[in-house]
């Protein structure tokens, strides 16, 4: 079975930042998927479960409340390994054309007074949540973003090629 395109990116290289993960052409319109990475894969802790979810909450609110972008966003959920999120967006723009979004949505955390959403008949675990952890971790996430804005590594996925031998093995060459 061929291996999906975000399993094919070197996890071990990955830092924080805001990646193209992939294109696609949907019904004649581009949509483009952003990986949005918070944490380093396998290198530092991921983030917490409740938190994460409550950023799942308030980051989707705002993208989808956001005048200028609202018609724009399909998706924004986590990542299953708990160090990011994946956007998808119409259209193919590039991760520095989306890194003010992405900057403001994290900002906008630290003003919630409340997780929008979190009523048994609006959430599906309305227990699990953590507007604290949530805002620090948005804190720590956008004050990154702002210290490397200037830092091509957060823009593009690590380059490296992949070797593969004649009985399938695969290694790296970075």
């Amino acid at each position: 079975m061929k291996l999906i395109q975000s399993f094919s990116v070197d996890h071990t290289l990955i830092v924080p930042g805001i990646f193209l993960s992939r294109e696609d052409n949907v019904n004649g319109g581009m949509v483009t998927t952003y990986d949005i990475r918070l944490k380093r894969p396998n290198r530092e802790p991921v983030i917490d479960t409740a938190a994460m979810h409550s950023l799942e909450h308030l980051i989707a609110t705002f993208l989808r409340n956001e005048p200028d972008w609202k018609d724009e966003v399909i998706y924004w959920g986590p990542m299953g390994c708990l160090t990011g999120f994946y956007l998808i967006l119409k259209g193919n723009r590039s991760p520095r054309e989306i890194y003010d979004l992405v900057l403001r949505a994290f900002k906008s955390v630290k003003d919630a007074e409340e997780v929008p959403g979190t009523a048994p008949e609006n959430c599906g675990h309305y227990l699990m949540h953590n507007l604290g952890m949530a805002k620090w971790y948005a804190d720590e996430f956008a004050l990154y973003l702002e210290e490397n804005a200037d830092n091509p590594a957060i823009f593009e996925y690590p380059r490296t090629e992949r070797l593969i031998t004649d009985d399938g093995q695969q290694f790296y060459d970075s």
